[in-house]
């Protein structure tokens, strides 16, 4: 299994899409649904192309969907983070469309931990780049699972 973050576009109308999204770190993995507006996701490449200028210290929150039962669909959530040497740190919540389990309302959830690099985020945010502009319709970061060595 290959350690990535990885969005599919499974469809589109004018105001938004919805996706399949996949994360992993190579032993465990999770996928779930969002929906993302156009306009929002524009937004995050904007954002994105100038957090991948700040190498040193620099912090962006990627986040599509809302979590929590009183939104529909799923969420997630990359806090992207660089540290030294130009290692980008990721946390990765995932969180799934809330459904009845007895008398409860709940969602699966996961975290995972991953790293990445710069050039490899550079793929991702064209990736997502073209997604907005309806040339593709996936996106995939790949990442390494940090060694607990």
């Amino acid at each position: 299994m290959e350690s990535k973050i990885e969005l599919v576009q499974l469809w589109s109308d004018e105001d938004m899409a919805e996706f399949q999204v996949l994360a992993s770190d190579g032993a465990a993995s999770f996928s779930n649904k969002i929906y993302v507006g156009h306009r929002h996701l524009e937004e995050a490449v904007r954002g994105l192309q100038g957090f991948k200028d700040q190498m040193h210290g620099g912090i962006y929150d990627l986040k599509f969907g809302v979590f929590g039962p009183e939104f529909g669909s799923g969420a997630f959530l990359a806090h992207l983070r660089f540290e030294k040497h130009g290692k980008l740190h990721l946390t990765v919540n995932l969180q799934t469309e809330f459904f009845a389990f007895g008398e409860d309302e709940v969602a699966n959830e996961i975290t995972l931990h991953l790293l990445s690099e710069p050039a490899l985020l550079d793929d991702f945010v064209r990736g997502l780049d073209a997604i907005s502009k309806g040339y593709s319709k996936d996106a995939t970061l790949k990442t390494v699972a940090p060694s607990p060595w």
